[in-house]
C-alpha cells in the first residue's frame, strides 16, 4: 500500500482542513450548528476526528465556509474516501479508536517498551501469554480473537511498502520470563530475526545506563510522508491510549526518544545482548526440562 493514503489518515487530514476553514471563516462551532440546524458537539467531534463525515456534511461545511469550485469538490472526495473500512474494522471488537488505521499508514514508527516486547515483534505464543496475564477473566475464544488480531497488525512490517520501523526496550524486556523459557528463547529469537530486515532497528537500553526519559512508560511516535499529516504520539495504558497532536508534545517525546537512542546500545552491540540472552534463558529452559524428567523417574519408581 502507498503509505499515508488510508482511511483513518485520510479523515485525519479532512477534519484539521475543516478546522482550518472554519476557522478562517471566523466562525465558532456554536454559530455552525446553528447554522447547518445541527448539535456543535457533531461539528467538534468532526474536527478532532472522532467521527466520520458524510459528502453531503461535507458539502453543506465547505458552503458555508465560502469554499466551491474543484477545492470544494476535492474536499468532498476526501470525506468519501476516508468513510471506506480498513482491514481492522474485521476487529472492531478488538481495537477501538483510531491507533491501527494510524499504524497502518504510517510511514515512520517509533517505539519505546520497558516491560514487553513490542507488539509488532511478538510472537503468537509470547502474545498469548501476554494477552492471558493482562486478562485474567477473558475466555479463550476471546484470547484467539486478540491473538489473532495482533498477527494481521504484524503484516505491516511484511508490506511491499513497510514503514521504518525502530524499537527501542529495556533490558528489563530480555529477562521477563514470559511464558517461561521456551517462549521467552524463541521470542528473542524472533527479534534477531526482525533485526535482520532493512526496515528495521531495535535497541536495548542496558541496566548500566541507569535512569532514563523512557522510565514515565511506553510510547509510540507516528510518523506520516505528506507535510499535511503531522506527527502523533500514542502513549499506551491499560485503560486505553492516549494521543498526543500538540507539536511541543511531538516535539518532548522526540526528544525523548532521541535521549533513549543515545543511551540504549548500538544496533550490532544489542544484536549480540539479545544472543547471550537466548544462549542463557535457552540453558534455562534446558535444565528446566532435565530437572522435570528426574523429578518423574524419582516419582515413577
Amino acid at each position: 500500500m502507498t503509505r499515508g493514503q488510508g482511511p483513518t489518515v485520510r479523515r485525519r487530514r479532512l477534519a484539521a482542513e475543516l478546522r482550518r476553514l472554519r476557522e478562517a471563516a471566523e466562525l465558532t462551532i456554536d454559530e455552525v450548528g446553528e447554522k447547518l440546524e445541527c448539535s456543535a458537539s457533531k461539528i467538534s467531534r468532526i474536527e478532532t476526528g472522532h467521527v466520520g463525515v458524510t459528502p453531503r456534511d461535507a458539502r453543506d461545511l465547505l458552503e458555508l465556509y465560502g469554499l466551491a469550485g474543484d477545492e470544494r469538490e476535492a474536499l468532498v472526495h476526501l470525506a468519501r474516501e476516508a468513510r471506506k473500512r480498513g482491514w481492522w474494522h474485521a476487529y472492531n471488537e478488538v481495537f477501538t479508536g483510531a491507533f491501527v488505521g494510524l499504524e497502518a499508514d504510517a510511514s515512520s514508527l517509533r517505539a519505546f517498551q520497558a516491560l514487553l516486547v513490542p507488539g509488532l515483534l511478538q510472537t503468537e505464543r509470547y502474545t498469548r501469554t501476554v494477552i492471558r496475564a493482562m486478562r485474567p477473566d477473558a475466555e479463550e475464544t476471546e484470547i484467539q480473537r486478540r491473538v489473532a488480531a495482533r498477527k494481521a497488525r504484524q503484516q505491516l512490517l511484511a508490506d511491499a511498502a513497510p514503514p521504518e520501523y525502530w524499537a527501542v526496550v529495556d533490558e528489563a524486556v530480555l529477562h521477563r520470563m514470559v511464558g517461561g523459557p521456551d517462549v521467552l528463547a524463541e521470542q528473542l529469537e524472533r527479534l534477531l530475526v526482525l533485526a535482520e530486515l532493512p526496515h528495521v532497528t531495535i535497541q536495548v537500553v542496558p541496566f548500566s545506563a541507569g535512569a532514563h526519559p523512557g522510565m514515565e512508560g511506553p510510547f509510540l511516535i507516528l510518523g506520516f510522508p505528506e507535510q499535511a499529516d503531522p506527527d502523533v504520539v500514542y502513549v499506551d495504558s491499560t485503560s486505553g491510549g492516549s494521543y498526543l497532536e500538540m507539536p511541543e508534545d511531538v516535539r518532548r517525546y522526540s526528544l525523548m526518544f532521541d535521549h533513549l537512542r543515545a543511551a540504549a546500545l548500538k544496533p550490532d552491540d544489542t544484536i549480540d545482548l539479545i544472543a547471550d540472552a537466548v544462549r542463557r534463558v535457552s540453558a534455562i529452559g534446558g535444565e528446566t526440562r532435565s530437572g522435570d524428567s528426574g523429578d518423574s523417574g524419582e516419582h515413577r519408581s
